[in-house]
């Protein structure tokens, strides 16, 4: 179709944020600091490649997830531990906080309860930025791969993906069938990935994570919280994501229970004030 007169200035329209974000409520990250320097740890999960892990955390506890022999990438799934209707909700996050997440910023529930999950307090890779190609880590874009997606595009049936690994650890840890847990299983957040949109054509795309051993994620825990996480058969997502031949790692997650009193002032959010009416 030819271009109109005006497609120049069409383009040349400023564009606004849809979400002013400057009246969210803030965490204090002072007083995480203090509370997690006096934190003891209490419990681990390693998760082996290509398979997920399950954990819980309780509010007002922090929790790592790292890398620990190689670059690898995780996919993240939240719930909350009392209502799994309850959960993360990546897109709103998205466009609560951007495409990528880091320290300071929240991973948020899904409607009605519309509240702060999880704070990230700590990233190491917080140094990365947006590259050159528009790709960053820690992405809130991406859905997680899956064998529904994988048998559309090439037939296959690949069983140890990260929809199909999360689906696993959930069941396991709740002790139900696949079929109960798989509808649980949402929209993630891709811990150490990295990611962007192309400039020319908007596709996602992946790029070797610039994780590296000793390198961590640590987040706040909002509420009570169950947690599955994948290490995903991509390994760094250097090259391919449902993979039996990418070089894979595992990856730890850490459990850690601040001191009695040292989150004196400090309540669980409570969930979204809208009084549910929709008009009516």
């Amino acid at each position: 179709m030819q271009e109109p007169k005006d497609a120049e200035a069409r383009r040349a329209v400023e564009p606004v944020i849809c979400y002013p974000n400057e009246t969210l409520p803030v965490p204090d990250l002072e007083l995480y600091a203090k509370a997690r320097a006096g934190a003891e740890k209490i419990g681990e999960v390693r998760v082996a490649p290509r398979e997920a892990g399950a954990f819980r955390v309780g509010a007002g506890q922090f929790f790592r997830i790292s890398s620990v022999e190689g670059p690898q990438v995780g996919d993240l799934n939240l719930w909350n531990a009392h209502d799994l209707s309850e959960r993360f909700y990546s897109g709103k996050s998205r466009a609560l906080h951007g495409t990528h997440l880091t320290e300071g910023e929240r991973m948020w529930s899904s409607f009605p309860y519309l509240r702060p999950m999880a704070t990230i307090t700590a990233d190491t890779l917080g140094w990365y930025g947006i590259d050159g190609f528009g790709g960053s880590v820690h992405d809130v874009i991406g859905t997680r791969c899956d064998p529904y997606t994988g048998n559309l595009l090439a037939g296959s049936q690949y069983h140890h993906c990260c929809h199909s690994n999360l689906t696993r650890a959930l069941a396991d840890e709740l002790g139900v069938s696949l079929e109960e847990a798989e509808p649980h299983v949402h929209d993630v957040l891709n811990v150490f990935m990295c990611t962007g949109f192309t400039r020319d054509t908007g596709q996602y795309f992946m790029k070797a994570s610039p994780v590296r051993p000793g390198d961590y994620l640590e987040f706040f825990a909002e509420i009570d919280l169950l947690g599955a996480l994948s290490a995903c058969p991509g390994g760094d997502c250097s090259a391919e994501h449902s993979s039996d031949t990418a070089a894979c790692h595992p990856l730890l997650v850490e459990v850690f229970a601040p001191e009695a009193g040292a989150l004196e002032g400090w309540e669980s959010p409570t969930v979204n004030g809208y009084d549910r009416s929709h008009g009516r």
